[in-house]
C-alpha cells in the first residue's frame, strides 16, 4: 500500500495533524477533516457575536441533567477557543435549564433547555452565536 505524501494537515486552529492513509483516500479524507473542522469552528467565534454566555440549571434535577452532562463535555472547549468572554454557570435549586446570551447594547436572548438532548443544546448554542444583535 502506497503512503500519500499529503498525510500531514494543518487545520484552522493551528493544529497540524499527520494521519498515514493510502494515497487514493487523499483529496476525501482531506475535505472530510477540514468539513469537521469549519463545524467546530462556530466555537471559536463565541467571543466575536456575544458578551456574556450564562447557562442557568438546578444541581439536581433530571430536567437539568443533558444540561449538566453538556457542561462537563464542553466548557473546557468553549472556554479555551474564548478565554475572555465570560461564560456563566449559574446553580439555582428547582430552576429550569436555560441559555442565555448578552449581546452589544445589553441585548439579551434566552433558549431554554429543559428536554433538550446534549446536541440539541449545542446547536441552541451555536444558533445564538450565528445571532448579530
Amino acid at each position: 500500500m502506497l503512503m500519500s505524501a499529503c498525510n500531514s494537515f494543518l487545520l484552522q486552529s493551528g493544529k497540524r495533524i499527520e494521519i498515514p492513509y493510502p494515497s487514493y483516500f487523499c483529496s476525501s479524507f482531506k475535505h472530510l477533516l477540514i468539513g469537521r473542522e469549519r463545524k467546530m469552528a462556530w466555537r471559536g467565534q463565541l467571543s466575536r457575536n456575544i458578551k456574556e454566555l450564562r447557562i442557568l440549571l438546578c444541581q439536581s434535577s433530571p430536567s437539568s441533567s443533558s444540561t449538566r452532562a453538556f457542561i462537563e463535555k464542553n466548557y473546557k472547549t468553549l472556554k479555551t477557543s474564548n478565554p475572555k468572554l465570560p461564560i456563566l454557570i449559574r446553580e439555582s435549586s428547582g430552576i429550569e435549564p436555560q441559555l442565555w446570551a448578552r449581546y452589544d447594547m445589553g441585548v439579551e436572548k434566552g433558549v431554554r433547555l429543559e428536554g433538550l438532548s446534549e446536541a440539541q443544546i449545542s446547536k441552541a448554542l451555536e444558533d445564538l452565536v450565528s445571532i448579530k444583535a
